[in-house]
């Protein structure tokens, strides 16, 4: 598969890169390039991550994941974002550090870093251009991320180049370093939301309600859960009241359902007169089974 492909020397590129920066940042004591080297951990991080998981995301359900296994692509992407966290916060306490004690910086050796490090995440930036998973576009976007912040390094060691304002050092960093926090933040925020099974954001659920209870036939929509594995594919299960549950209202609900982008559904459908169970847990239902009329199945107590 070409994507994979794609993603595996990206993230060999990135990883060579970054400890080829930490060297960098050292020998030239400039703690831009070491923000820098953090941000290109995490993305080589998330990348591999991105790649082992990707393909292991990709797994069909078994009888151990009932779900199958696209939730690794998220448990990656919680792993990528602690270790941006940490990175930054690290990075960010050097730096400001840094600002009360100013330590000499060998600019023309920055210059070379820089270059080097344009360079370089350019031509990852090229090789993850093209792919159409959801992981492959994130990698692409770290991987422009980082030809960004490798010109911020150029031209802040450029300017220091010219005008010996070394503390520009260290404020860069802290930019750069808030920068990657910010948006550590925002995917952490994306990731507890799929874990607390919270309604997936292109989902409106008095909307879909309002859909359902259109459908000839159907009395009532109710107990109704909607959650997302990924992001991408979302599930949903509901109580149906209605007078004939056939299996053309099922396909009719579905299809409203599909419309939404829920592709997994289970339905329960009750008779109008039926109460429903559902606020305790009775062991024994009553109303629902033995009467015949809508149960073709007899159980076994």
């Amino acid at each position: 598969m070409k994507t994979e492909k794609n993603i595996l020397i990206a993230f060999i590129l990135n990883l060579a890169f970054s400890i080829f920066e930490f060297v960098g940042g050292a020998l030239t004591g400039s703690v831009a390039i070491l923000s820098d080297a953090v941000h290109d951990i995490g993305d080589a991080a998330s990348i591999g991550i991105s790649y082992f998981l990707e393909r292991k995301s990709k797994k069909q359900p078994d009888e151990i994941y009932t779900y199958g296994y696209s939730r690794f692509s998220v448990v990656g992407s919680l792993i990528t974002t602690v270790i941006l966290l940490f990175g930054s916060t690290m990075v960010t306490y050097n730096a400001v550090v840094r600002l009360f004690h100013p330590v000499p910086i060998d600019y023309s050796g920055m210059i070379v870093f820089a270059l080097i490090g344009v360079g370089v995440n350019f031509l990852a930036a090229l090789l993850t251009r093209d792919g159409d998973s959801l992981n492959q576009k994130a990698v692409n976007l770290h991987m422009l991320e980082d030809v960004l912040g490798w010109l911020v390094v150029l031209i802040g060691a450029v300017v220091m180049r010219f005008t010996d304002f070394a503390i520009l050092d260290p404020i860069l960093s802290i930019c750069v370093s808030v920068f990657i926090f910010i948006n550590a933040v925002k995917n952490l925020k994306q990731i507890e939301n799929l874990f607390l099974e919270k309604i997936p954001a292109d989902i409106n659920l008095q909307e879909i309600k309002e859909h359902l209870c259109e459908i000839d036939g159907v009395l009532d929509v109710h107990h109704i859960h909607i959650w997302s594995l990924d992001e991408s594919s979302h599930y949903a299960t509901m109580h149906v009241v209605a007078e004939n549950g056939g299996h053309e209202l099922k396909d009719k609900i579905r299809k409203e359902l599909k419309h939404h982008n829920i592709c997994h559904v289970t339905l329960e459908f009750e008779a109008s007169g039926e109460h429903c169970h559902s606020e305790i847990c009775h062991v024994e239902r009553s109303g629902g089974c033995g009467h015949g009329h809508h149960h073709h199945h007899h159980h076994h107590h």
